[in-house]
């Protein structure tokens, strides 16, 4: 026992110093973007990049430009900060910088799937068809009435419409949209009551992994946190499994056409739990949190209010919820609200901060909106974090931090889609669904939830904050990186059903 105590110790102690003796030879090579390795071997800069992102690379980039190259962990990433030198990654018409890698490496670890060949294009072409066109207007159809069922009950109108009631607004949105839209994929029984109370069993677990997550990623867990994260992870591999989807109907044909596909490539059936599993987190992780973060904006500004709640009496009329009836909107409206578009694309590109990650396959050079060229390294990362080198641009978008609803609108009304820095046009002004190939392929289906929901909230609700004169939360330092923020904290606030007919 003694001796292999020793040889264990031994092995430890020869694969850190390799380690650590890897960083220390890493030298920056001609042509490469400046390289900050850290003080600490093998970590360089994890600690810090972990307790806050943002306050980060803000000092990165004041002491070393707009490009970049630090060691985290054991692996070196190159932060390219210039969006007008997005382009030549985004297109990456050399196929040298590559995103599946990455991510199949990442889901692995976090849901247990095992992608196999193909899987990522399946994904994006079962997205095409049904969460665009005819596809995501029946999808819509099956939310509403989801909505409905969570928000009034099985009977309508649960809430009584002269009851007030408090809670927490991130907690609500987050758990409304999280149950409306896990039936509205993953199905329903015959048994209403049952679904709602197994989707709120479900969401009380989804939150804990939710806080997990990001320390997980990192692996930064303690010893009991890894085995509640494997508790969790079972948990949800078997709620979702294919067995439990024969009991249920109304399975939305874009989770049914993936697992068609993996059945088609002989992907066992536990296999199919874990992809379940992936795909709830990718649709439900950050509706609830976007909803939050627009809510919370038109509460603490009326005028935006105003206006939303105008645009939806001119597209829906009067809405008044009858006794004991569902929510009666025209899902057609959603195409007619550029008012409620800019809020909620003001409340992205103030609220998510997505890190677009590139893997490099062979050395590359990266040429420059300013003509430089950097050499990109075989096995490095290329990082991109649109939050700070777009998002709060003061030069693309005036005032960044402030929330300015109309924003994304032109004079005459239409949508707003010309930015420009230092005197050219930016396409890429906004990326809070990632962009080029790692784009979120379910975007559309997300917008439309969330449109959905604060349409439903400001025409049937009366909604006040317990505390007007509370502030918007700072965002909590911990999520950079992952989507959609969270706030350092809850706010709390009252709403009411509006008066039946």
């Amino acid at each position: 026992m003694v001796l292999w105590g020793l040889m264990l110790g031994a092995l430890l102690v020869v694969t850190v110093g390799c380690l650590c003796l890897l960083g220390l030879l890493r030298r920056r090579r001609p042509q490469e973007p400046p390289l900050d390795k850290g003080s600490i071997p093998w970590l360089g800069h994890a600690m810090a990049f972990r307790k806050n992102m943002l306050e980060f690379l803000k000092h990165m980039r004041a002491k070393h430009g707009d490009v970049f190259t630090v060691q985290l962990g054991g692996k070196y990433f190159t932060f390219v900060m210039d969006p007008l030198s997005f382009g030549p990654i985004l297109r990456d018409a050399q196929r040298k910088l590559d995103f599946v890698e990455y991510a199949e490496k990442l889901v692995l670890k976090v849901f247990g799937y095992q992608s196999v060949q193909g899987d990522y294009r399946m994904i994006h072409s079962a997205s095409t068809k049904y969460l665009m066109g005819d596809g995501l207007a029946d999808l819509n159809k099956t939310m509403l009435d989801n909505l409905a069922l969570v928000m009034l009950g099985p009977t309508g109108q649960s809430l009584g419409s002269s009851c007030w009631r408090e809670d927490g607004l991130f907690h609500f949105c987050y758990n409304v949209l999280f149950k409306a839209g896990y039936l509205s994929l993953f199905g329903h029984t015959k048994d209403q009551e049952q679904d709602l109370q197994q989707a709120e069993e479900l969401f009380v677990q989804f939150r804990k992994f939710d806080n997990l997550f990001p320390r997980f990623v990192y692996s930064l867990l303690g010893p009991r946190e890894w085995l509640e994260v494997g508790r969790l992870q079972s948990l949800f591999h078997k709620i979702l499994s294919v067995q439990h989807n024969l009991e249920k109907n109304g399975i939305s044909n874009w989770i049914s056409y993936m697992l068609q596909y993996l059945r088609e490539q002989g992907v066992a059936p536990a296999m199919q739990d874990k992809f379940n599993f992936m795909m709830l987190w990718a649709s439900q992780g950050n509706t609830g949190p976007t909803s939050f973060w627009a809510l919370l904006f038109l509460l603490k500004h009326p005028e935006a209010m105003r206006a939303v709640r105008e645009e939806a009496t001119q597209v829906l009329g009067e809405a008044r919820l009858k006794a004991r009836q569902s929510f009666d909107l025209d899902i057609s409206a959603l195409h007619r609200t550029p008012v409620l578009d800019s809020v909620m694309e003001e409340t992205l590109r103030l609220g998510t901060a997505p890190t677009l990650l590139r893997v490099v396959h062979s050395d590359h050079v990266l040429k420059m909106a300013n003509g430089q060229e950097y050499l990109l390294r075989s096995g490095d990362i290329v990082a991109l974090f649109p939050y700070l080198s777009v998002h709060m641009d003061p030069d693309i978008h005036p005032e960044p931090t402030a929330f300015k609803y109309d924003r994304f609108l032109n004079p005459n009304g239409s949508r707003k889609v010309h930015f420009c820095k230092a005197g050219q046009k930016i396409h890429h002004y906004t990326m809070p669904w990632g962009s080029g190939v790692s784009i979120c392929p379910g975007r559309f289906f997300a917008i439309s939830e969330m449109k959905l929901f604060v349409l439903l909230m400001v025409t049937y609700f009366d909604l006040e904050l317990v505390d007007p004169d509370t502030s918007v939360p700072p965002m909590d330092p911990h999520r950079w990186g992952f989507g959609t923020t969270q706030p350092s904290h809850e706010v709390r606030f009252r709403y009411c059903l509006r008066p039946t007919h």
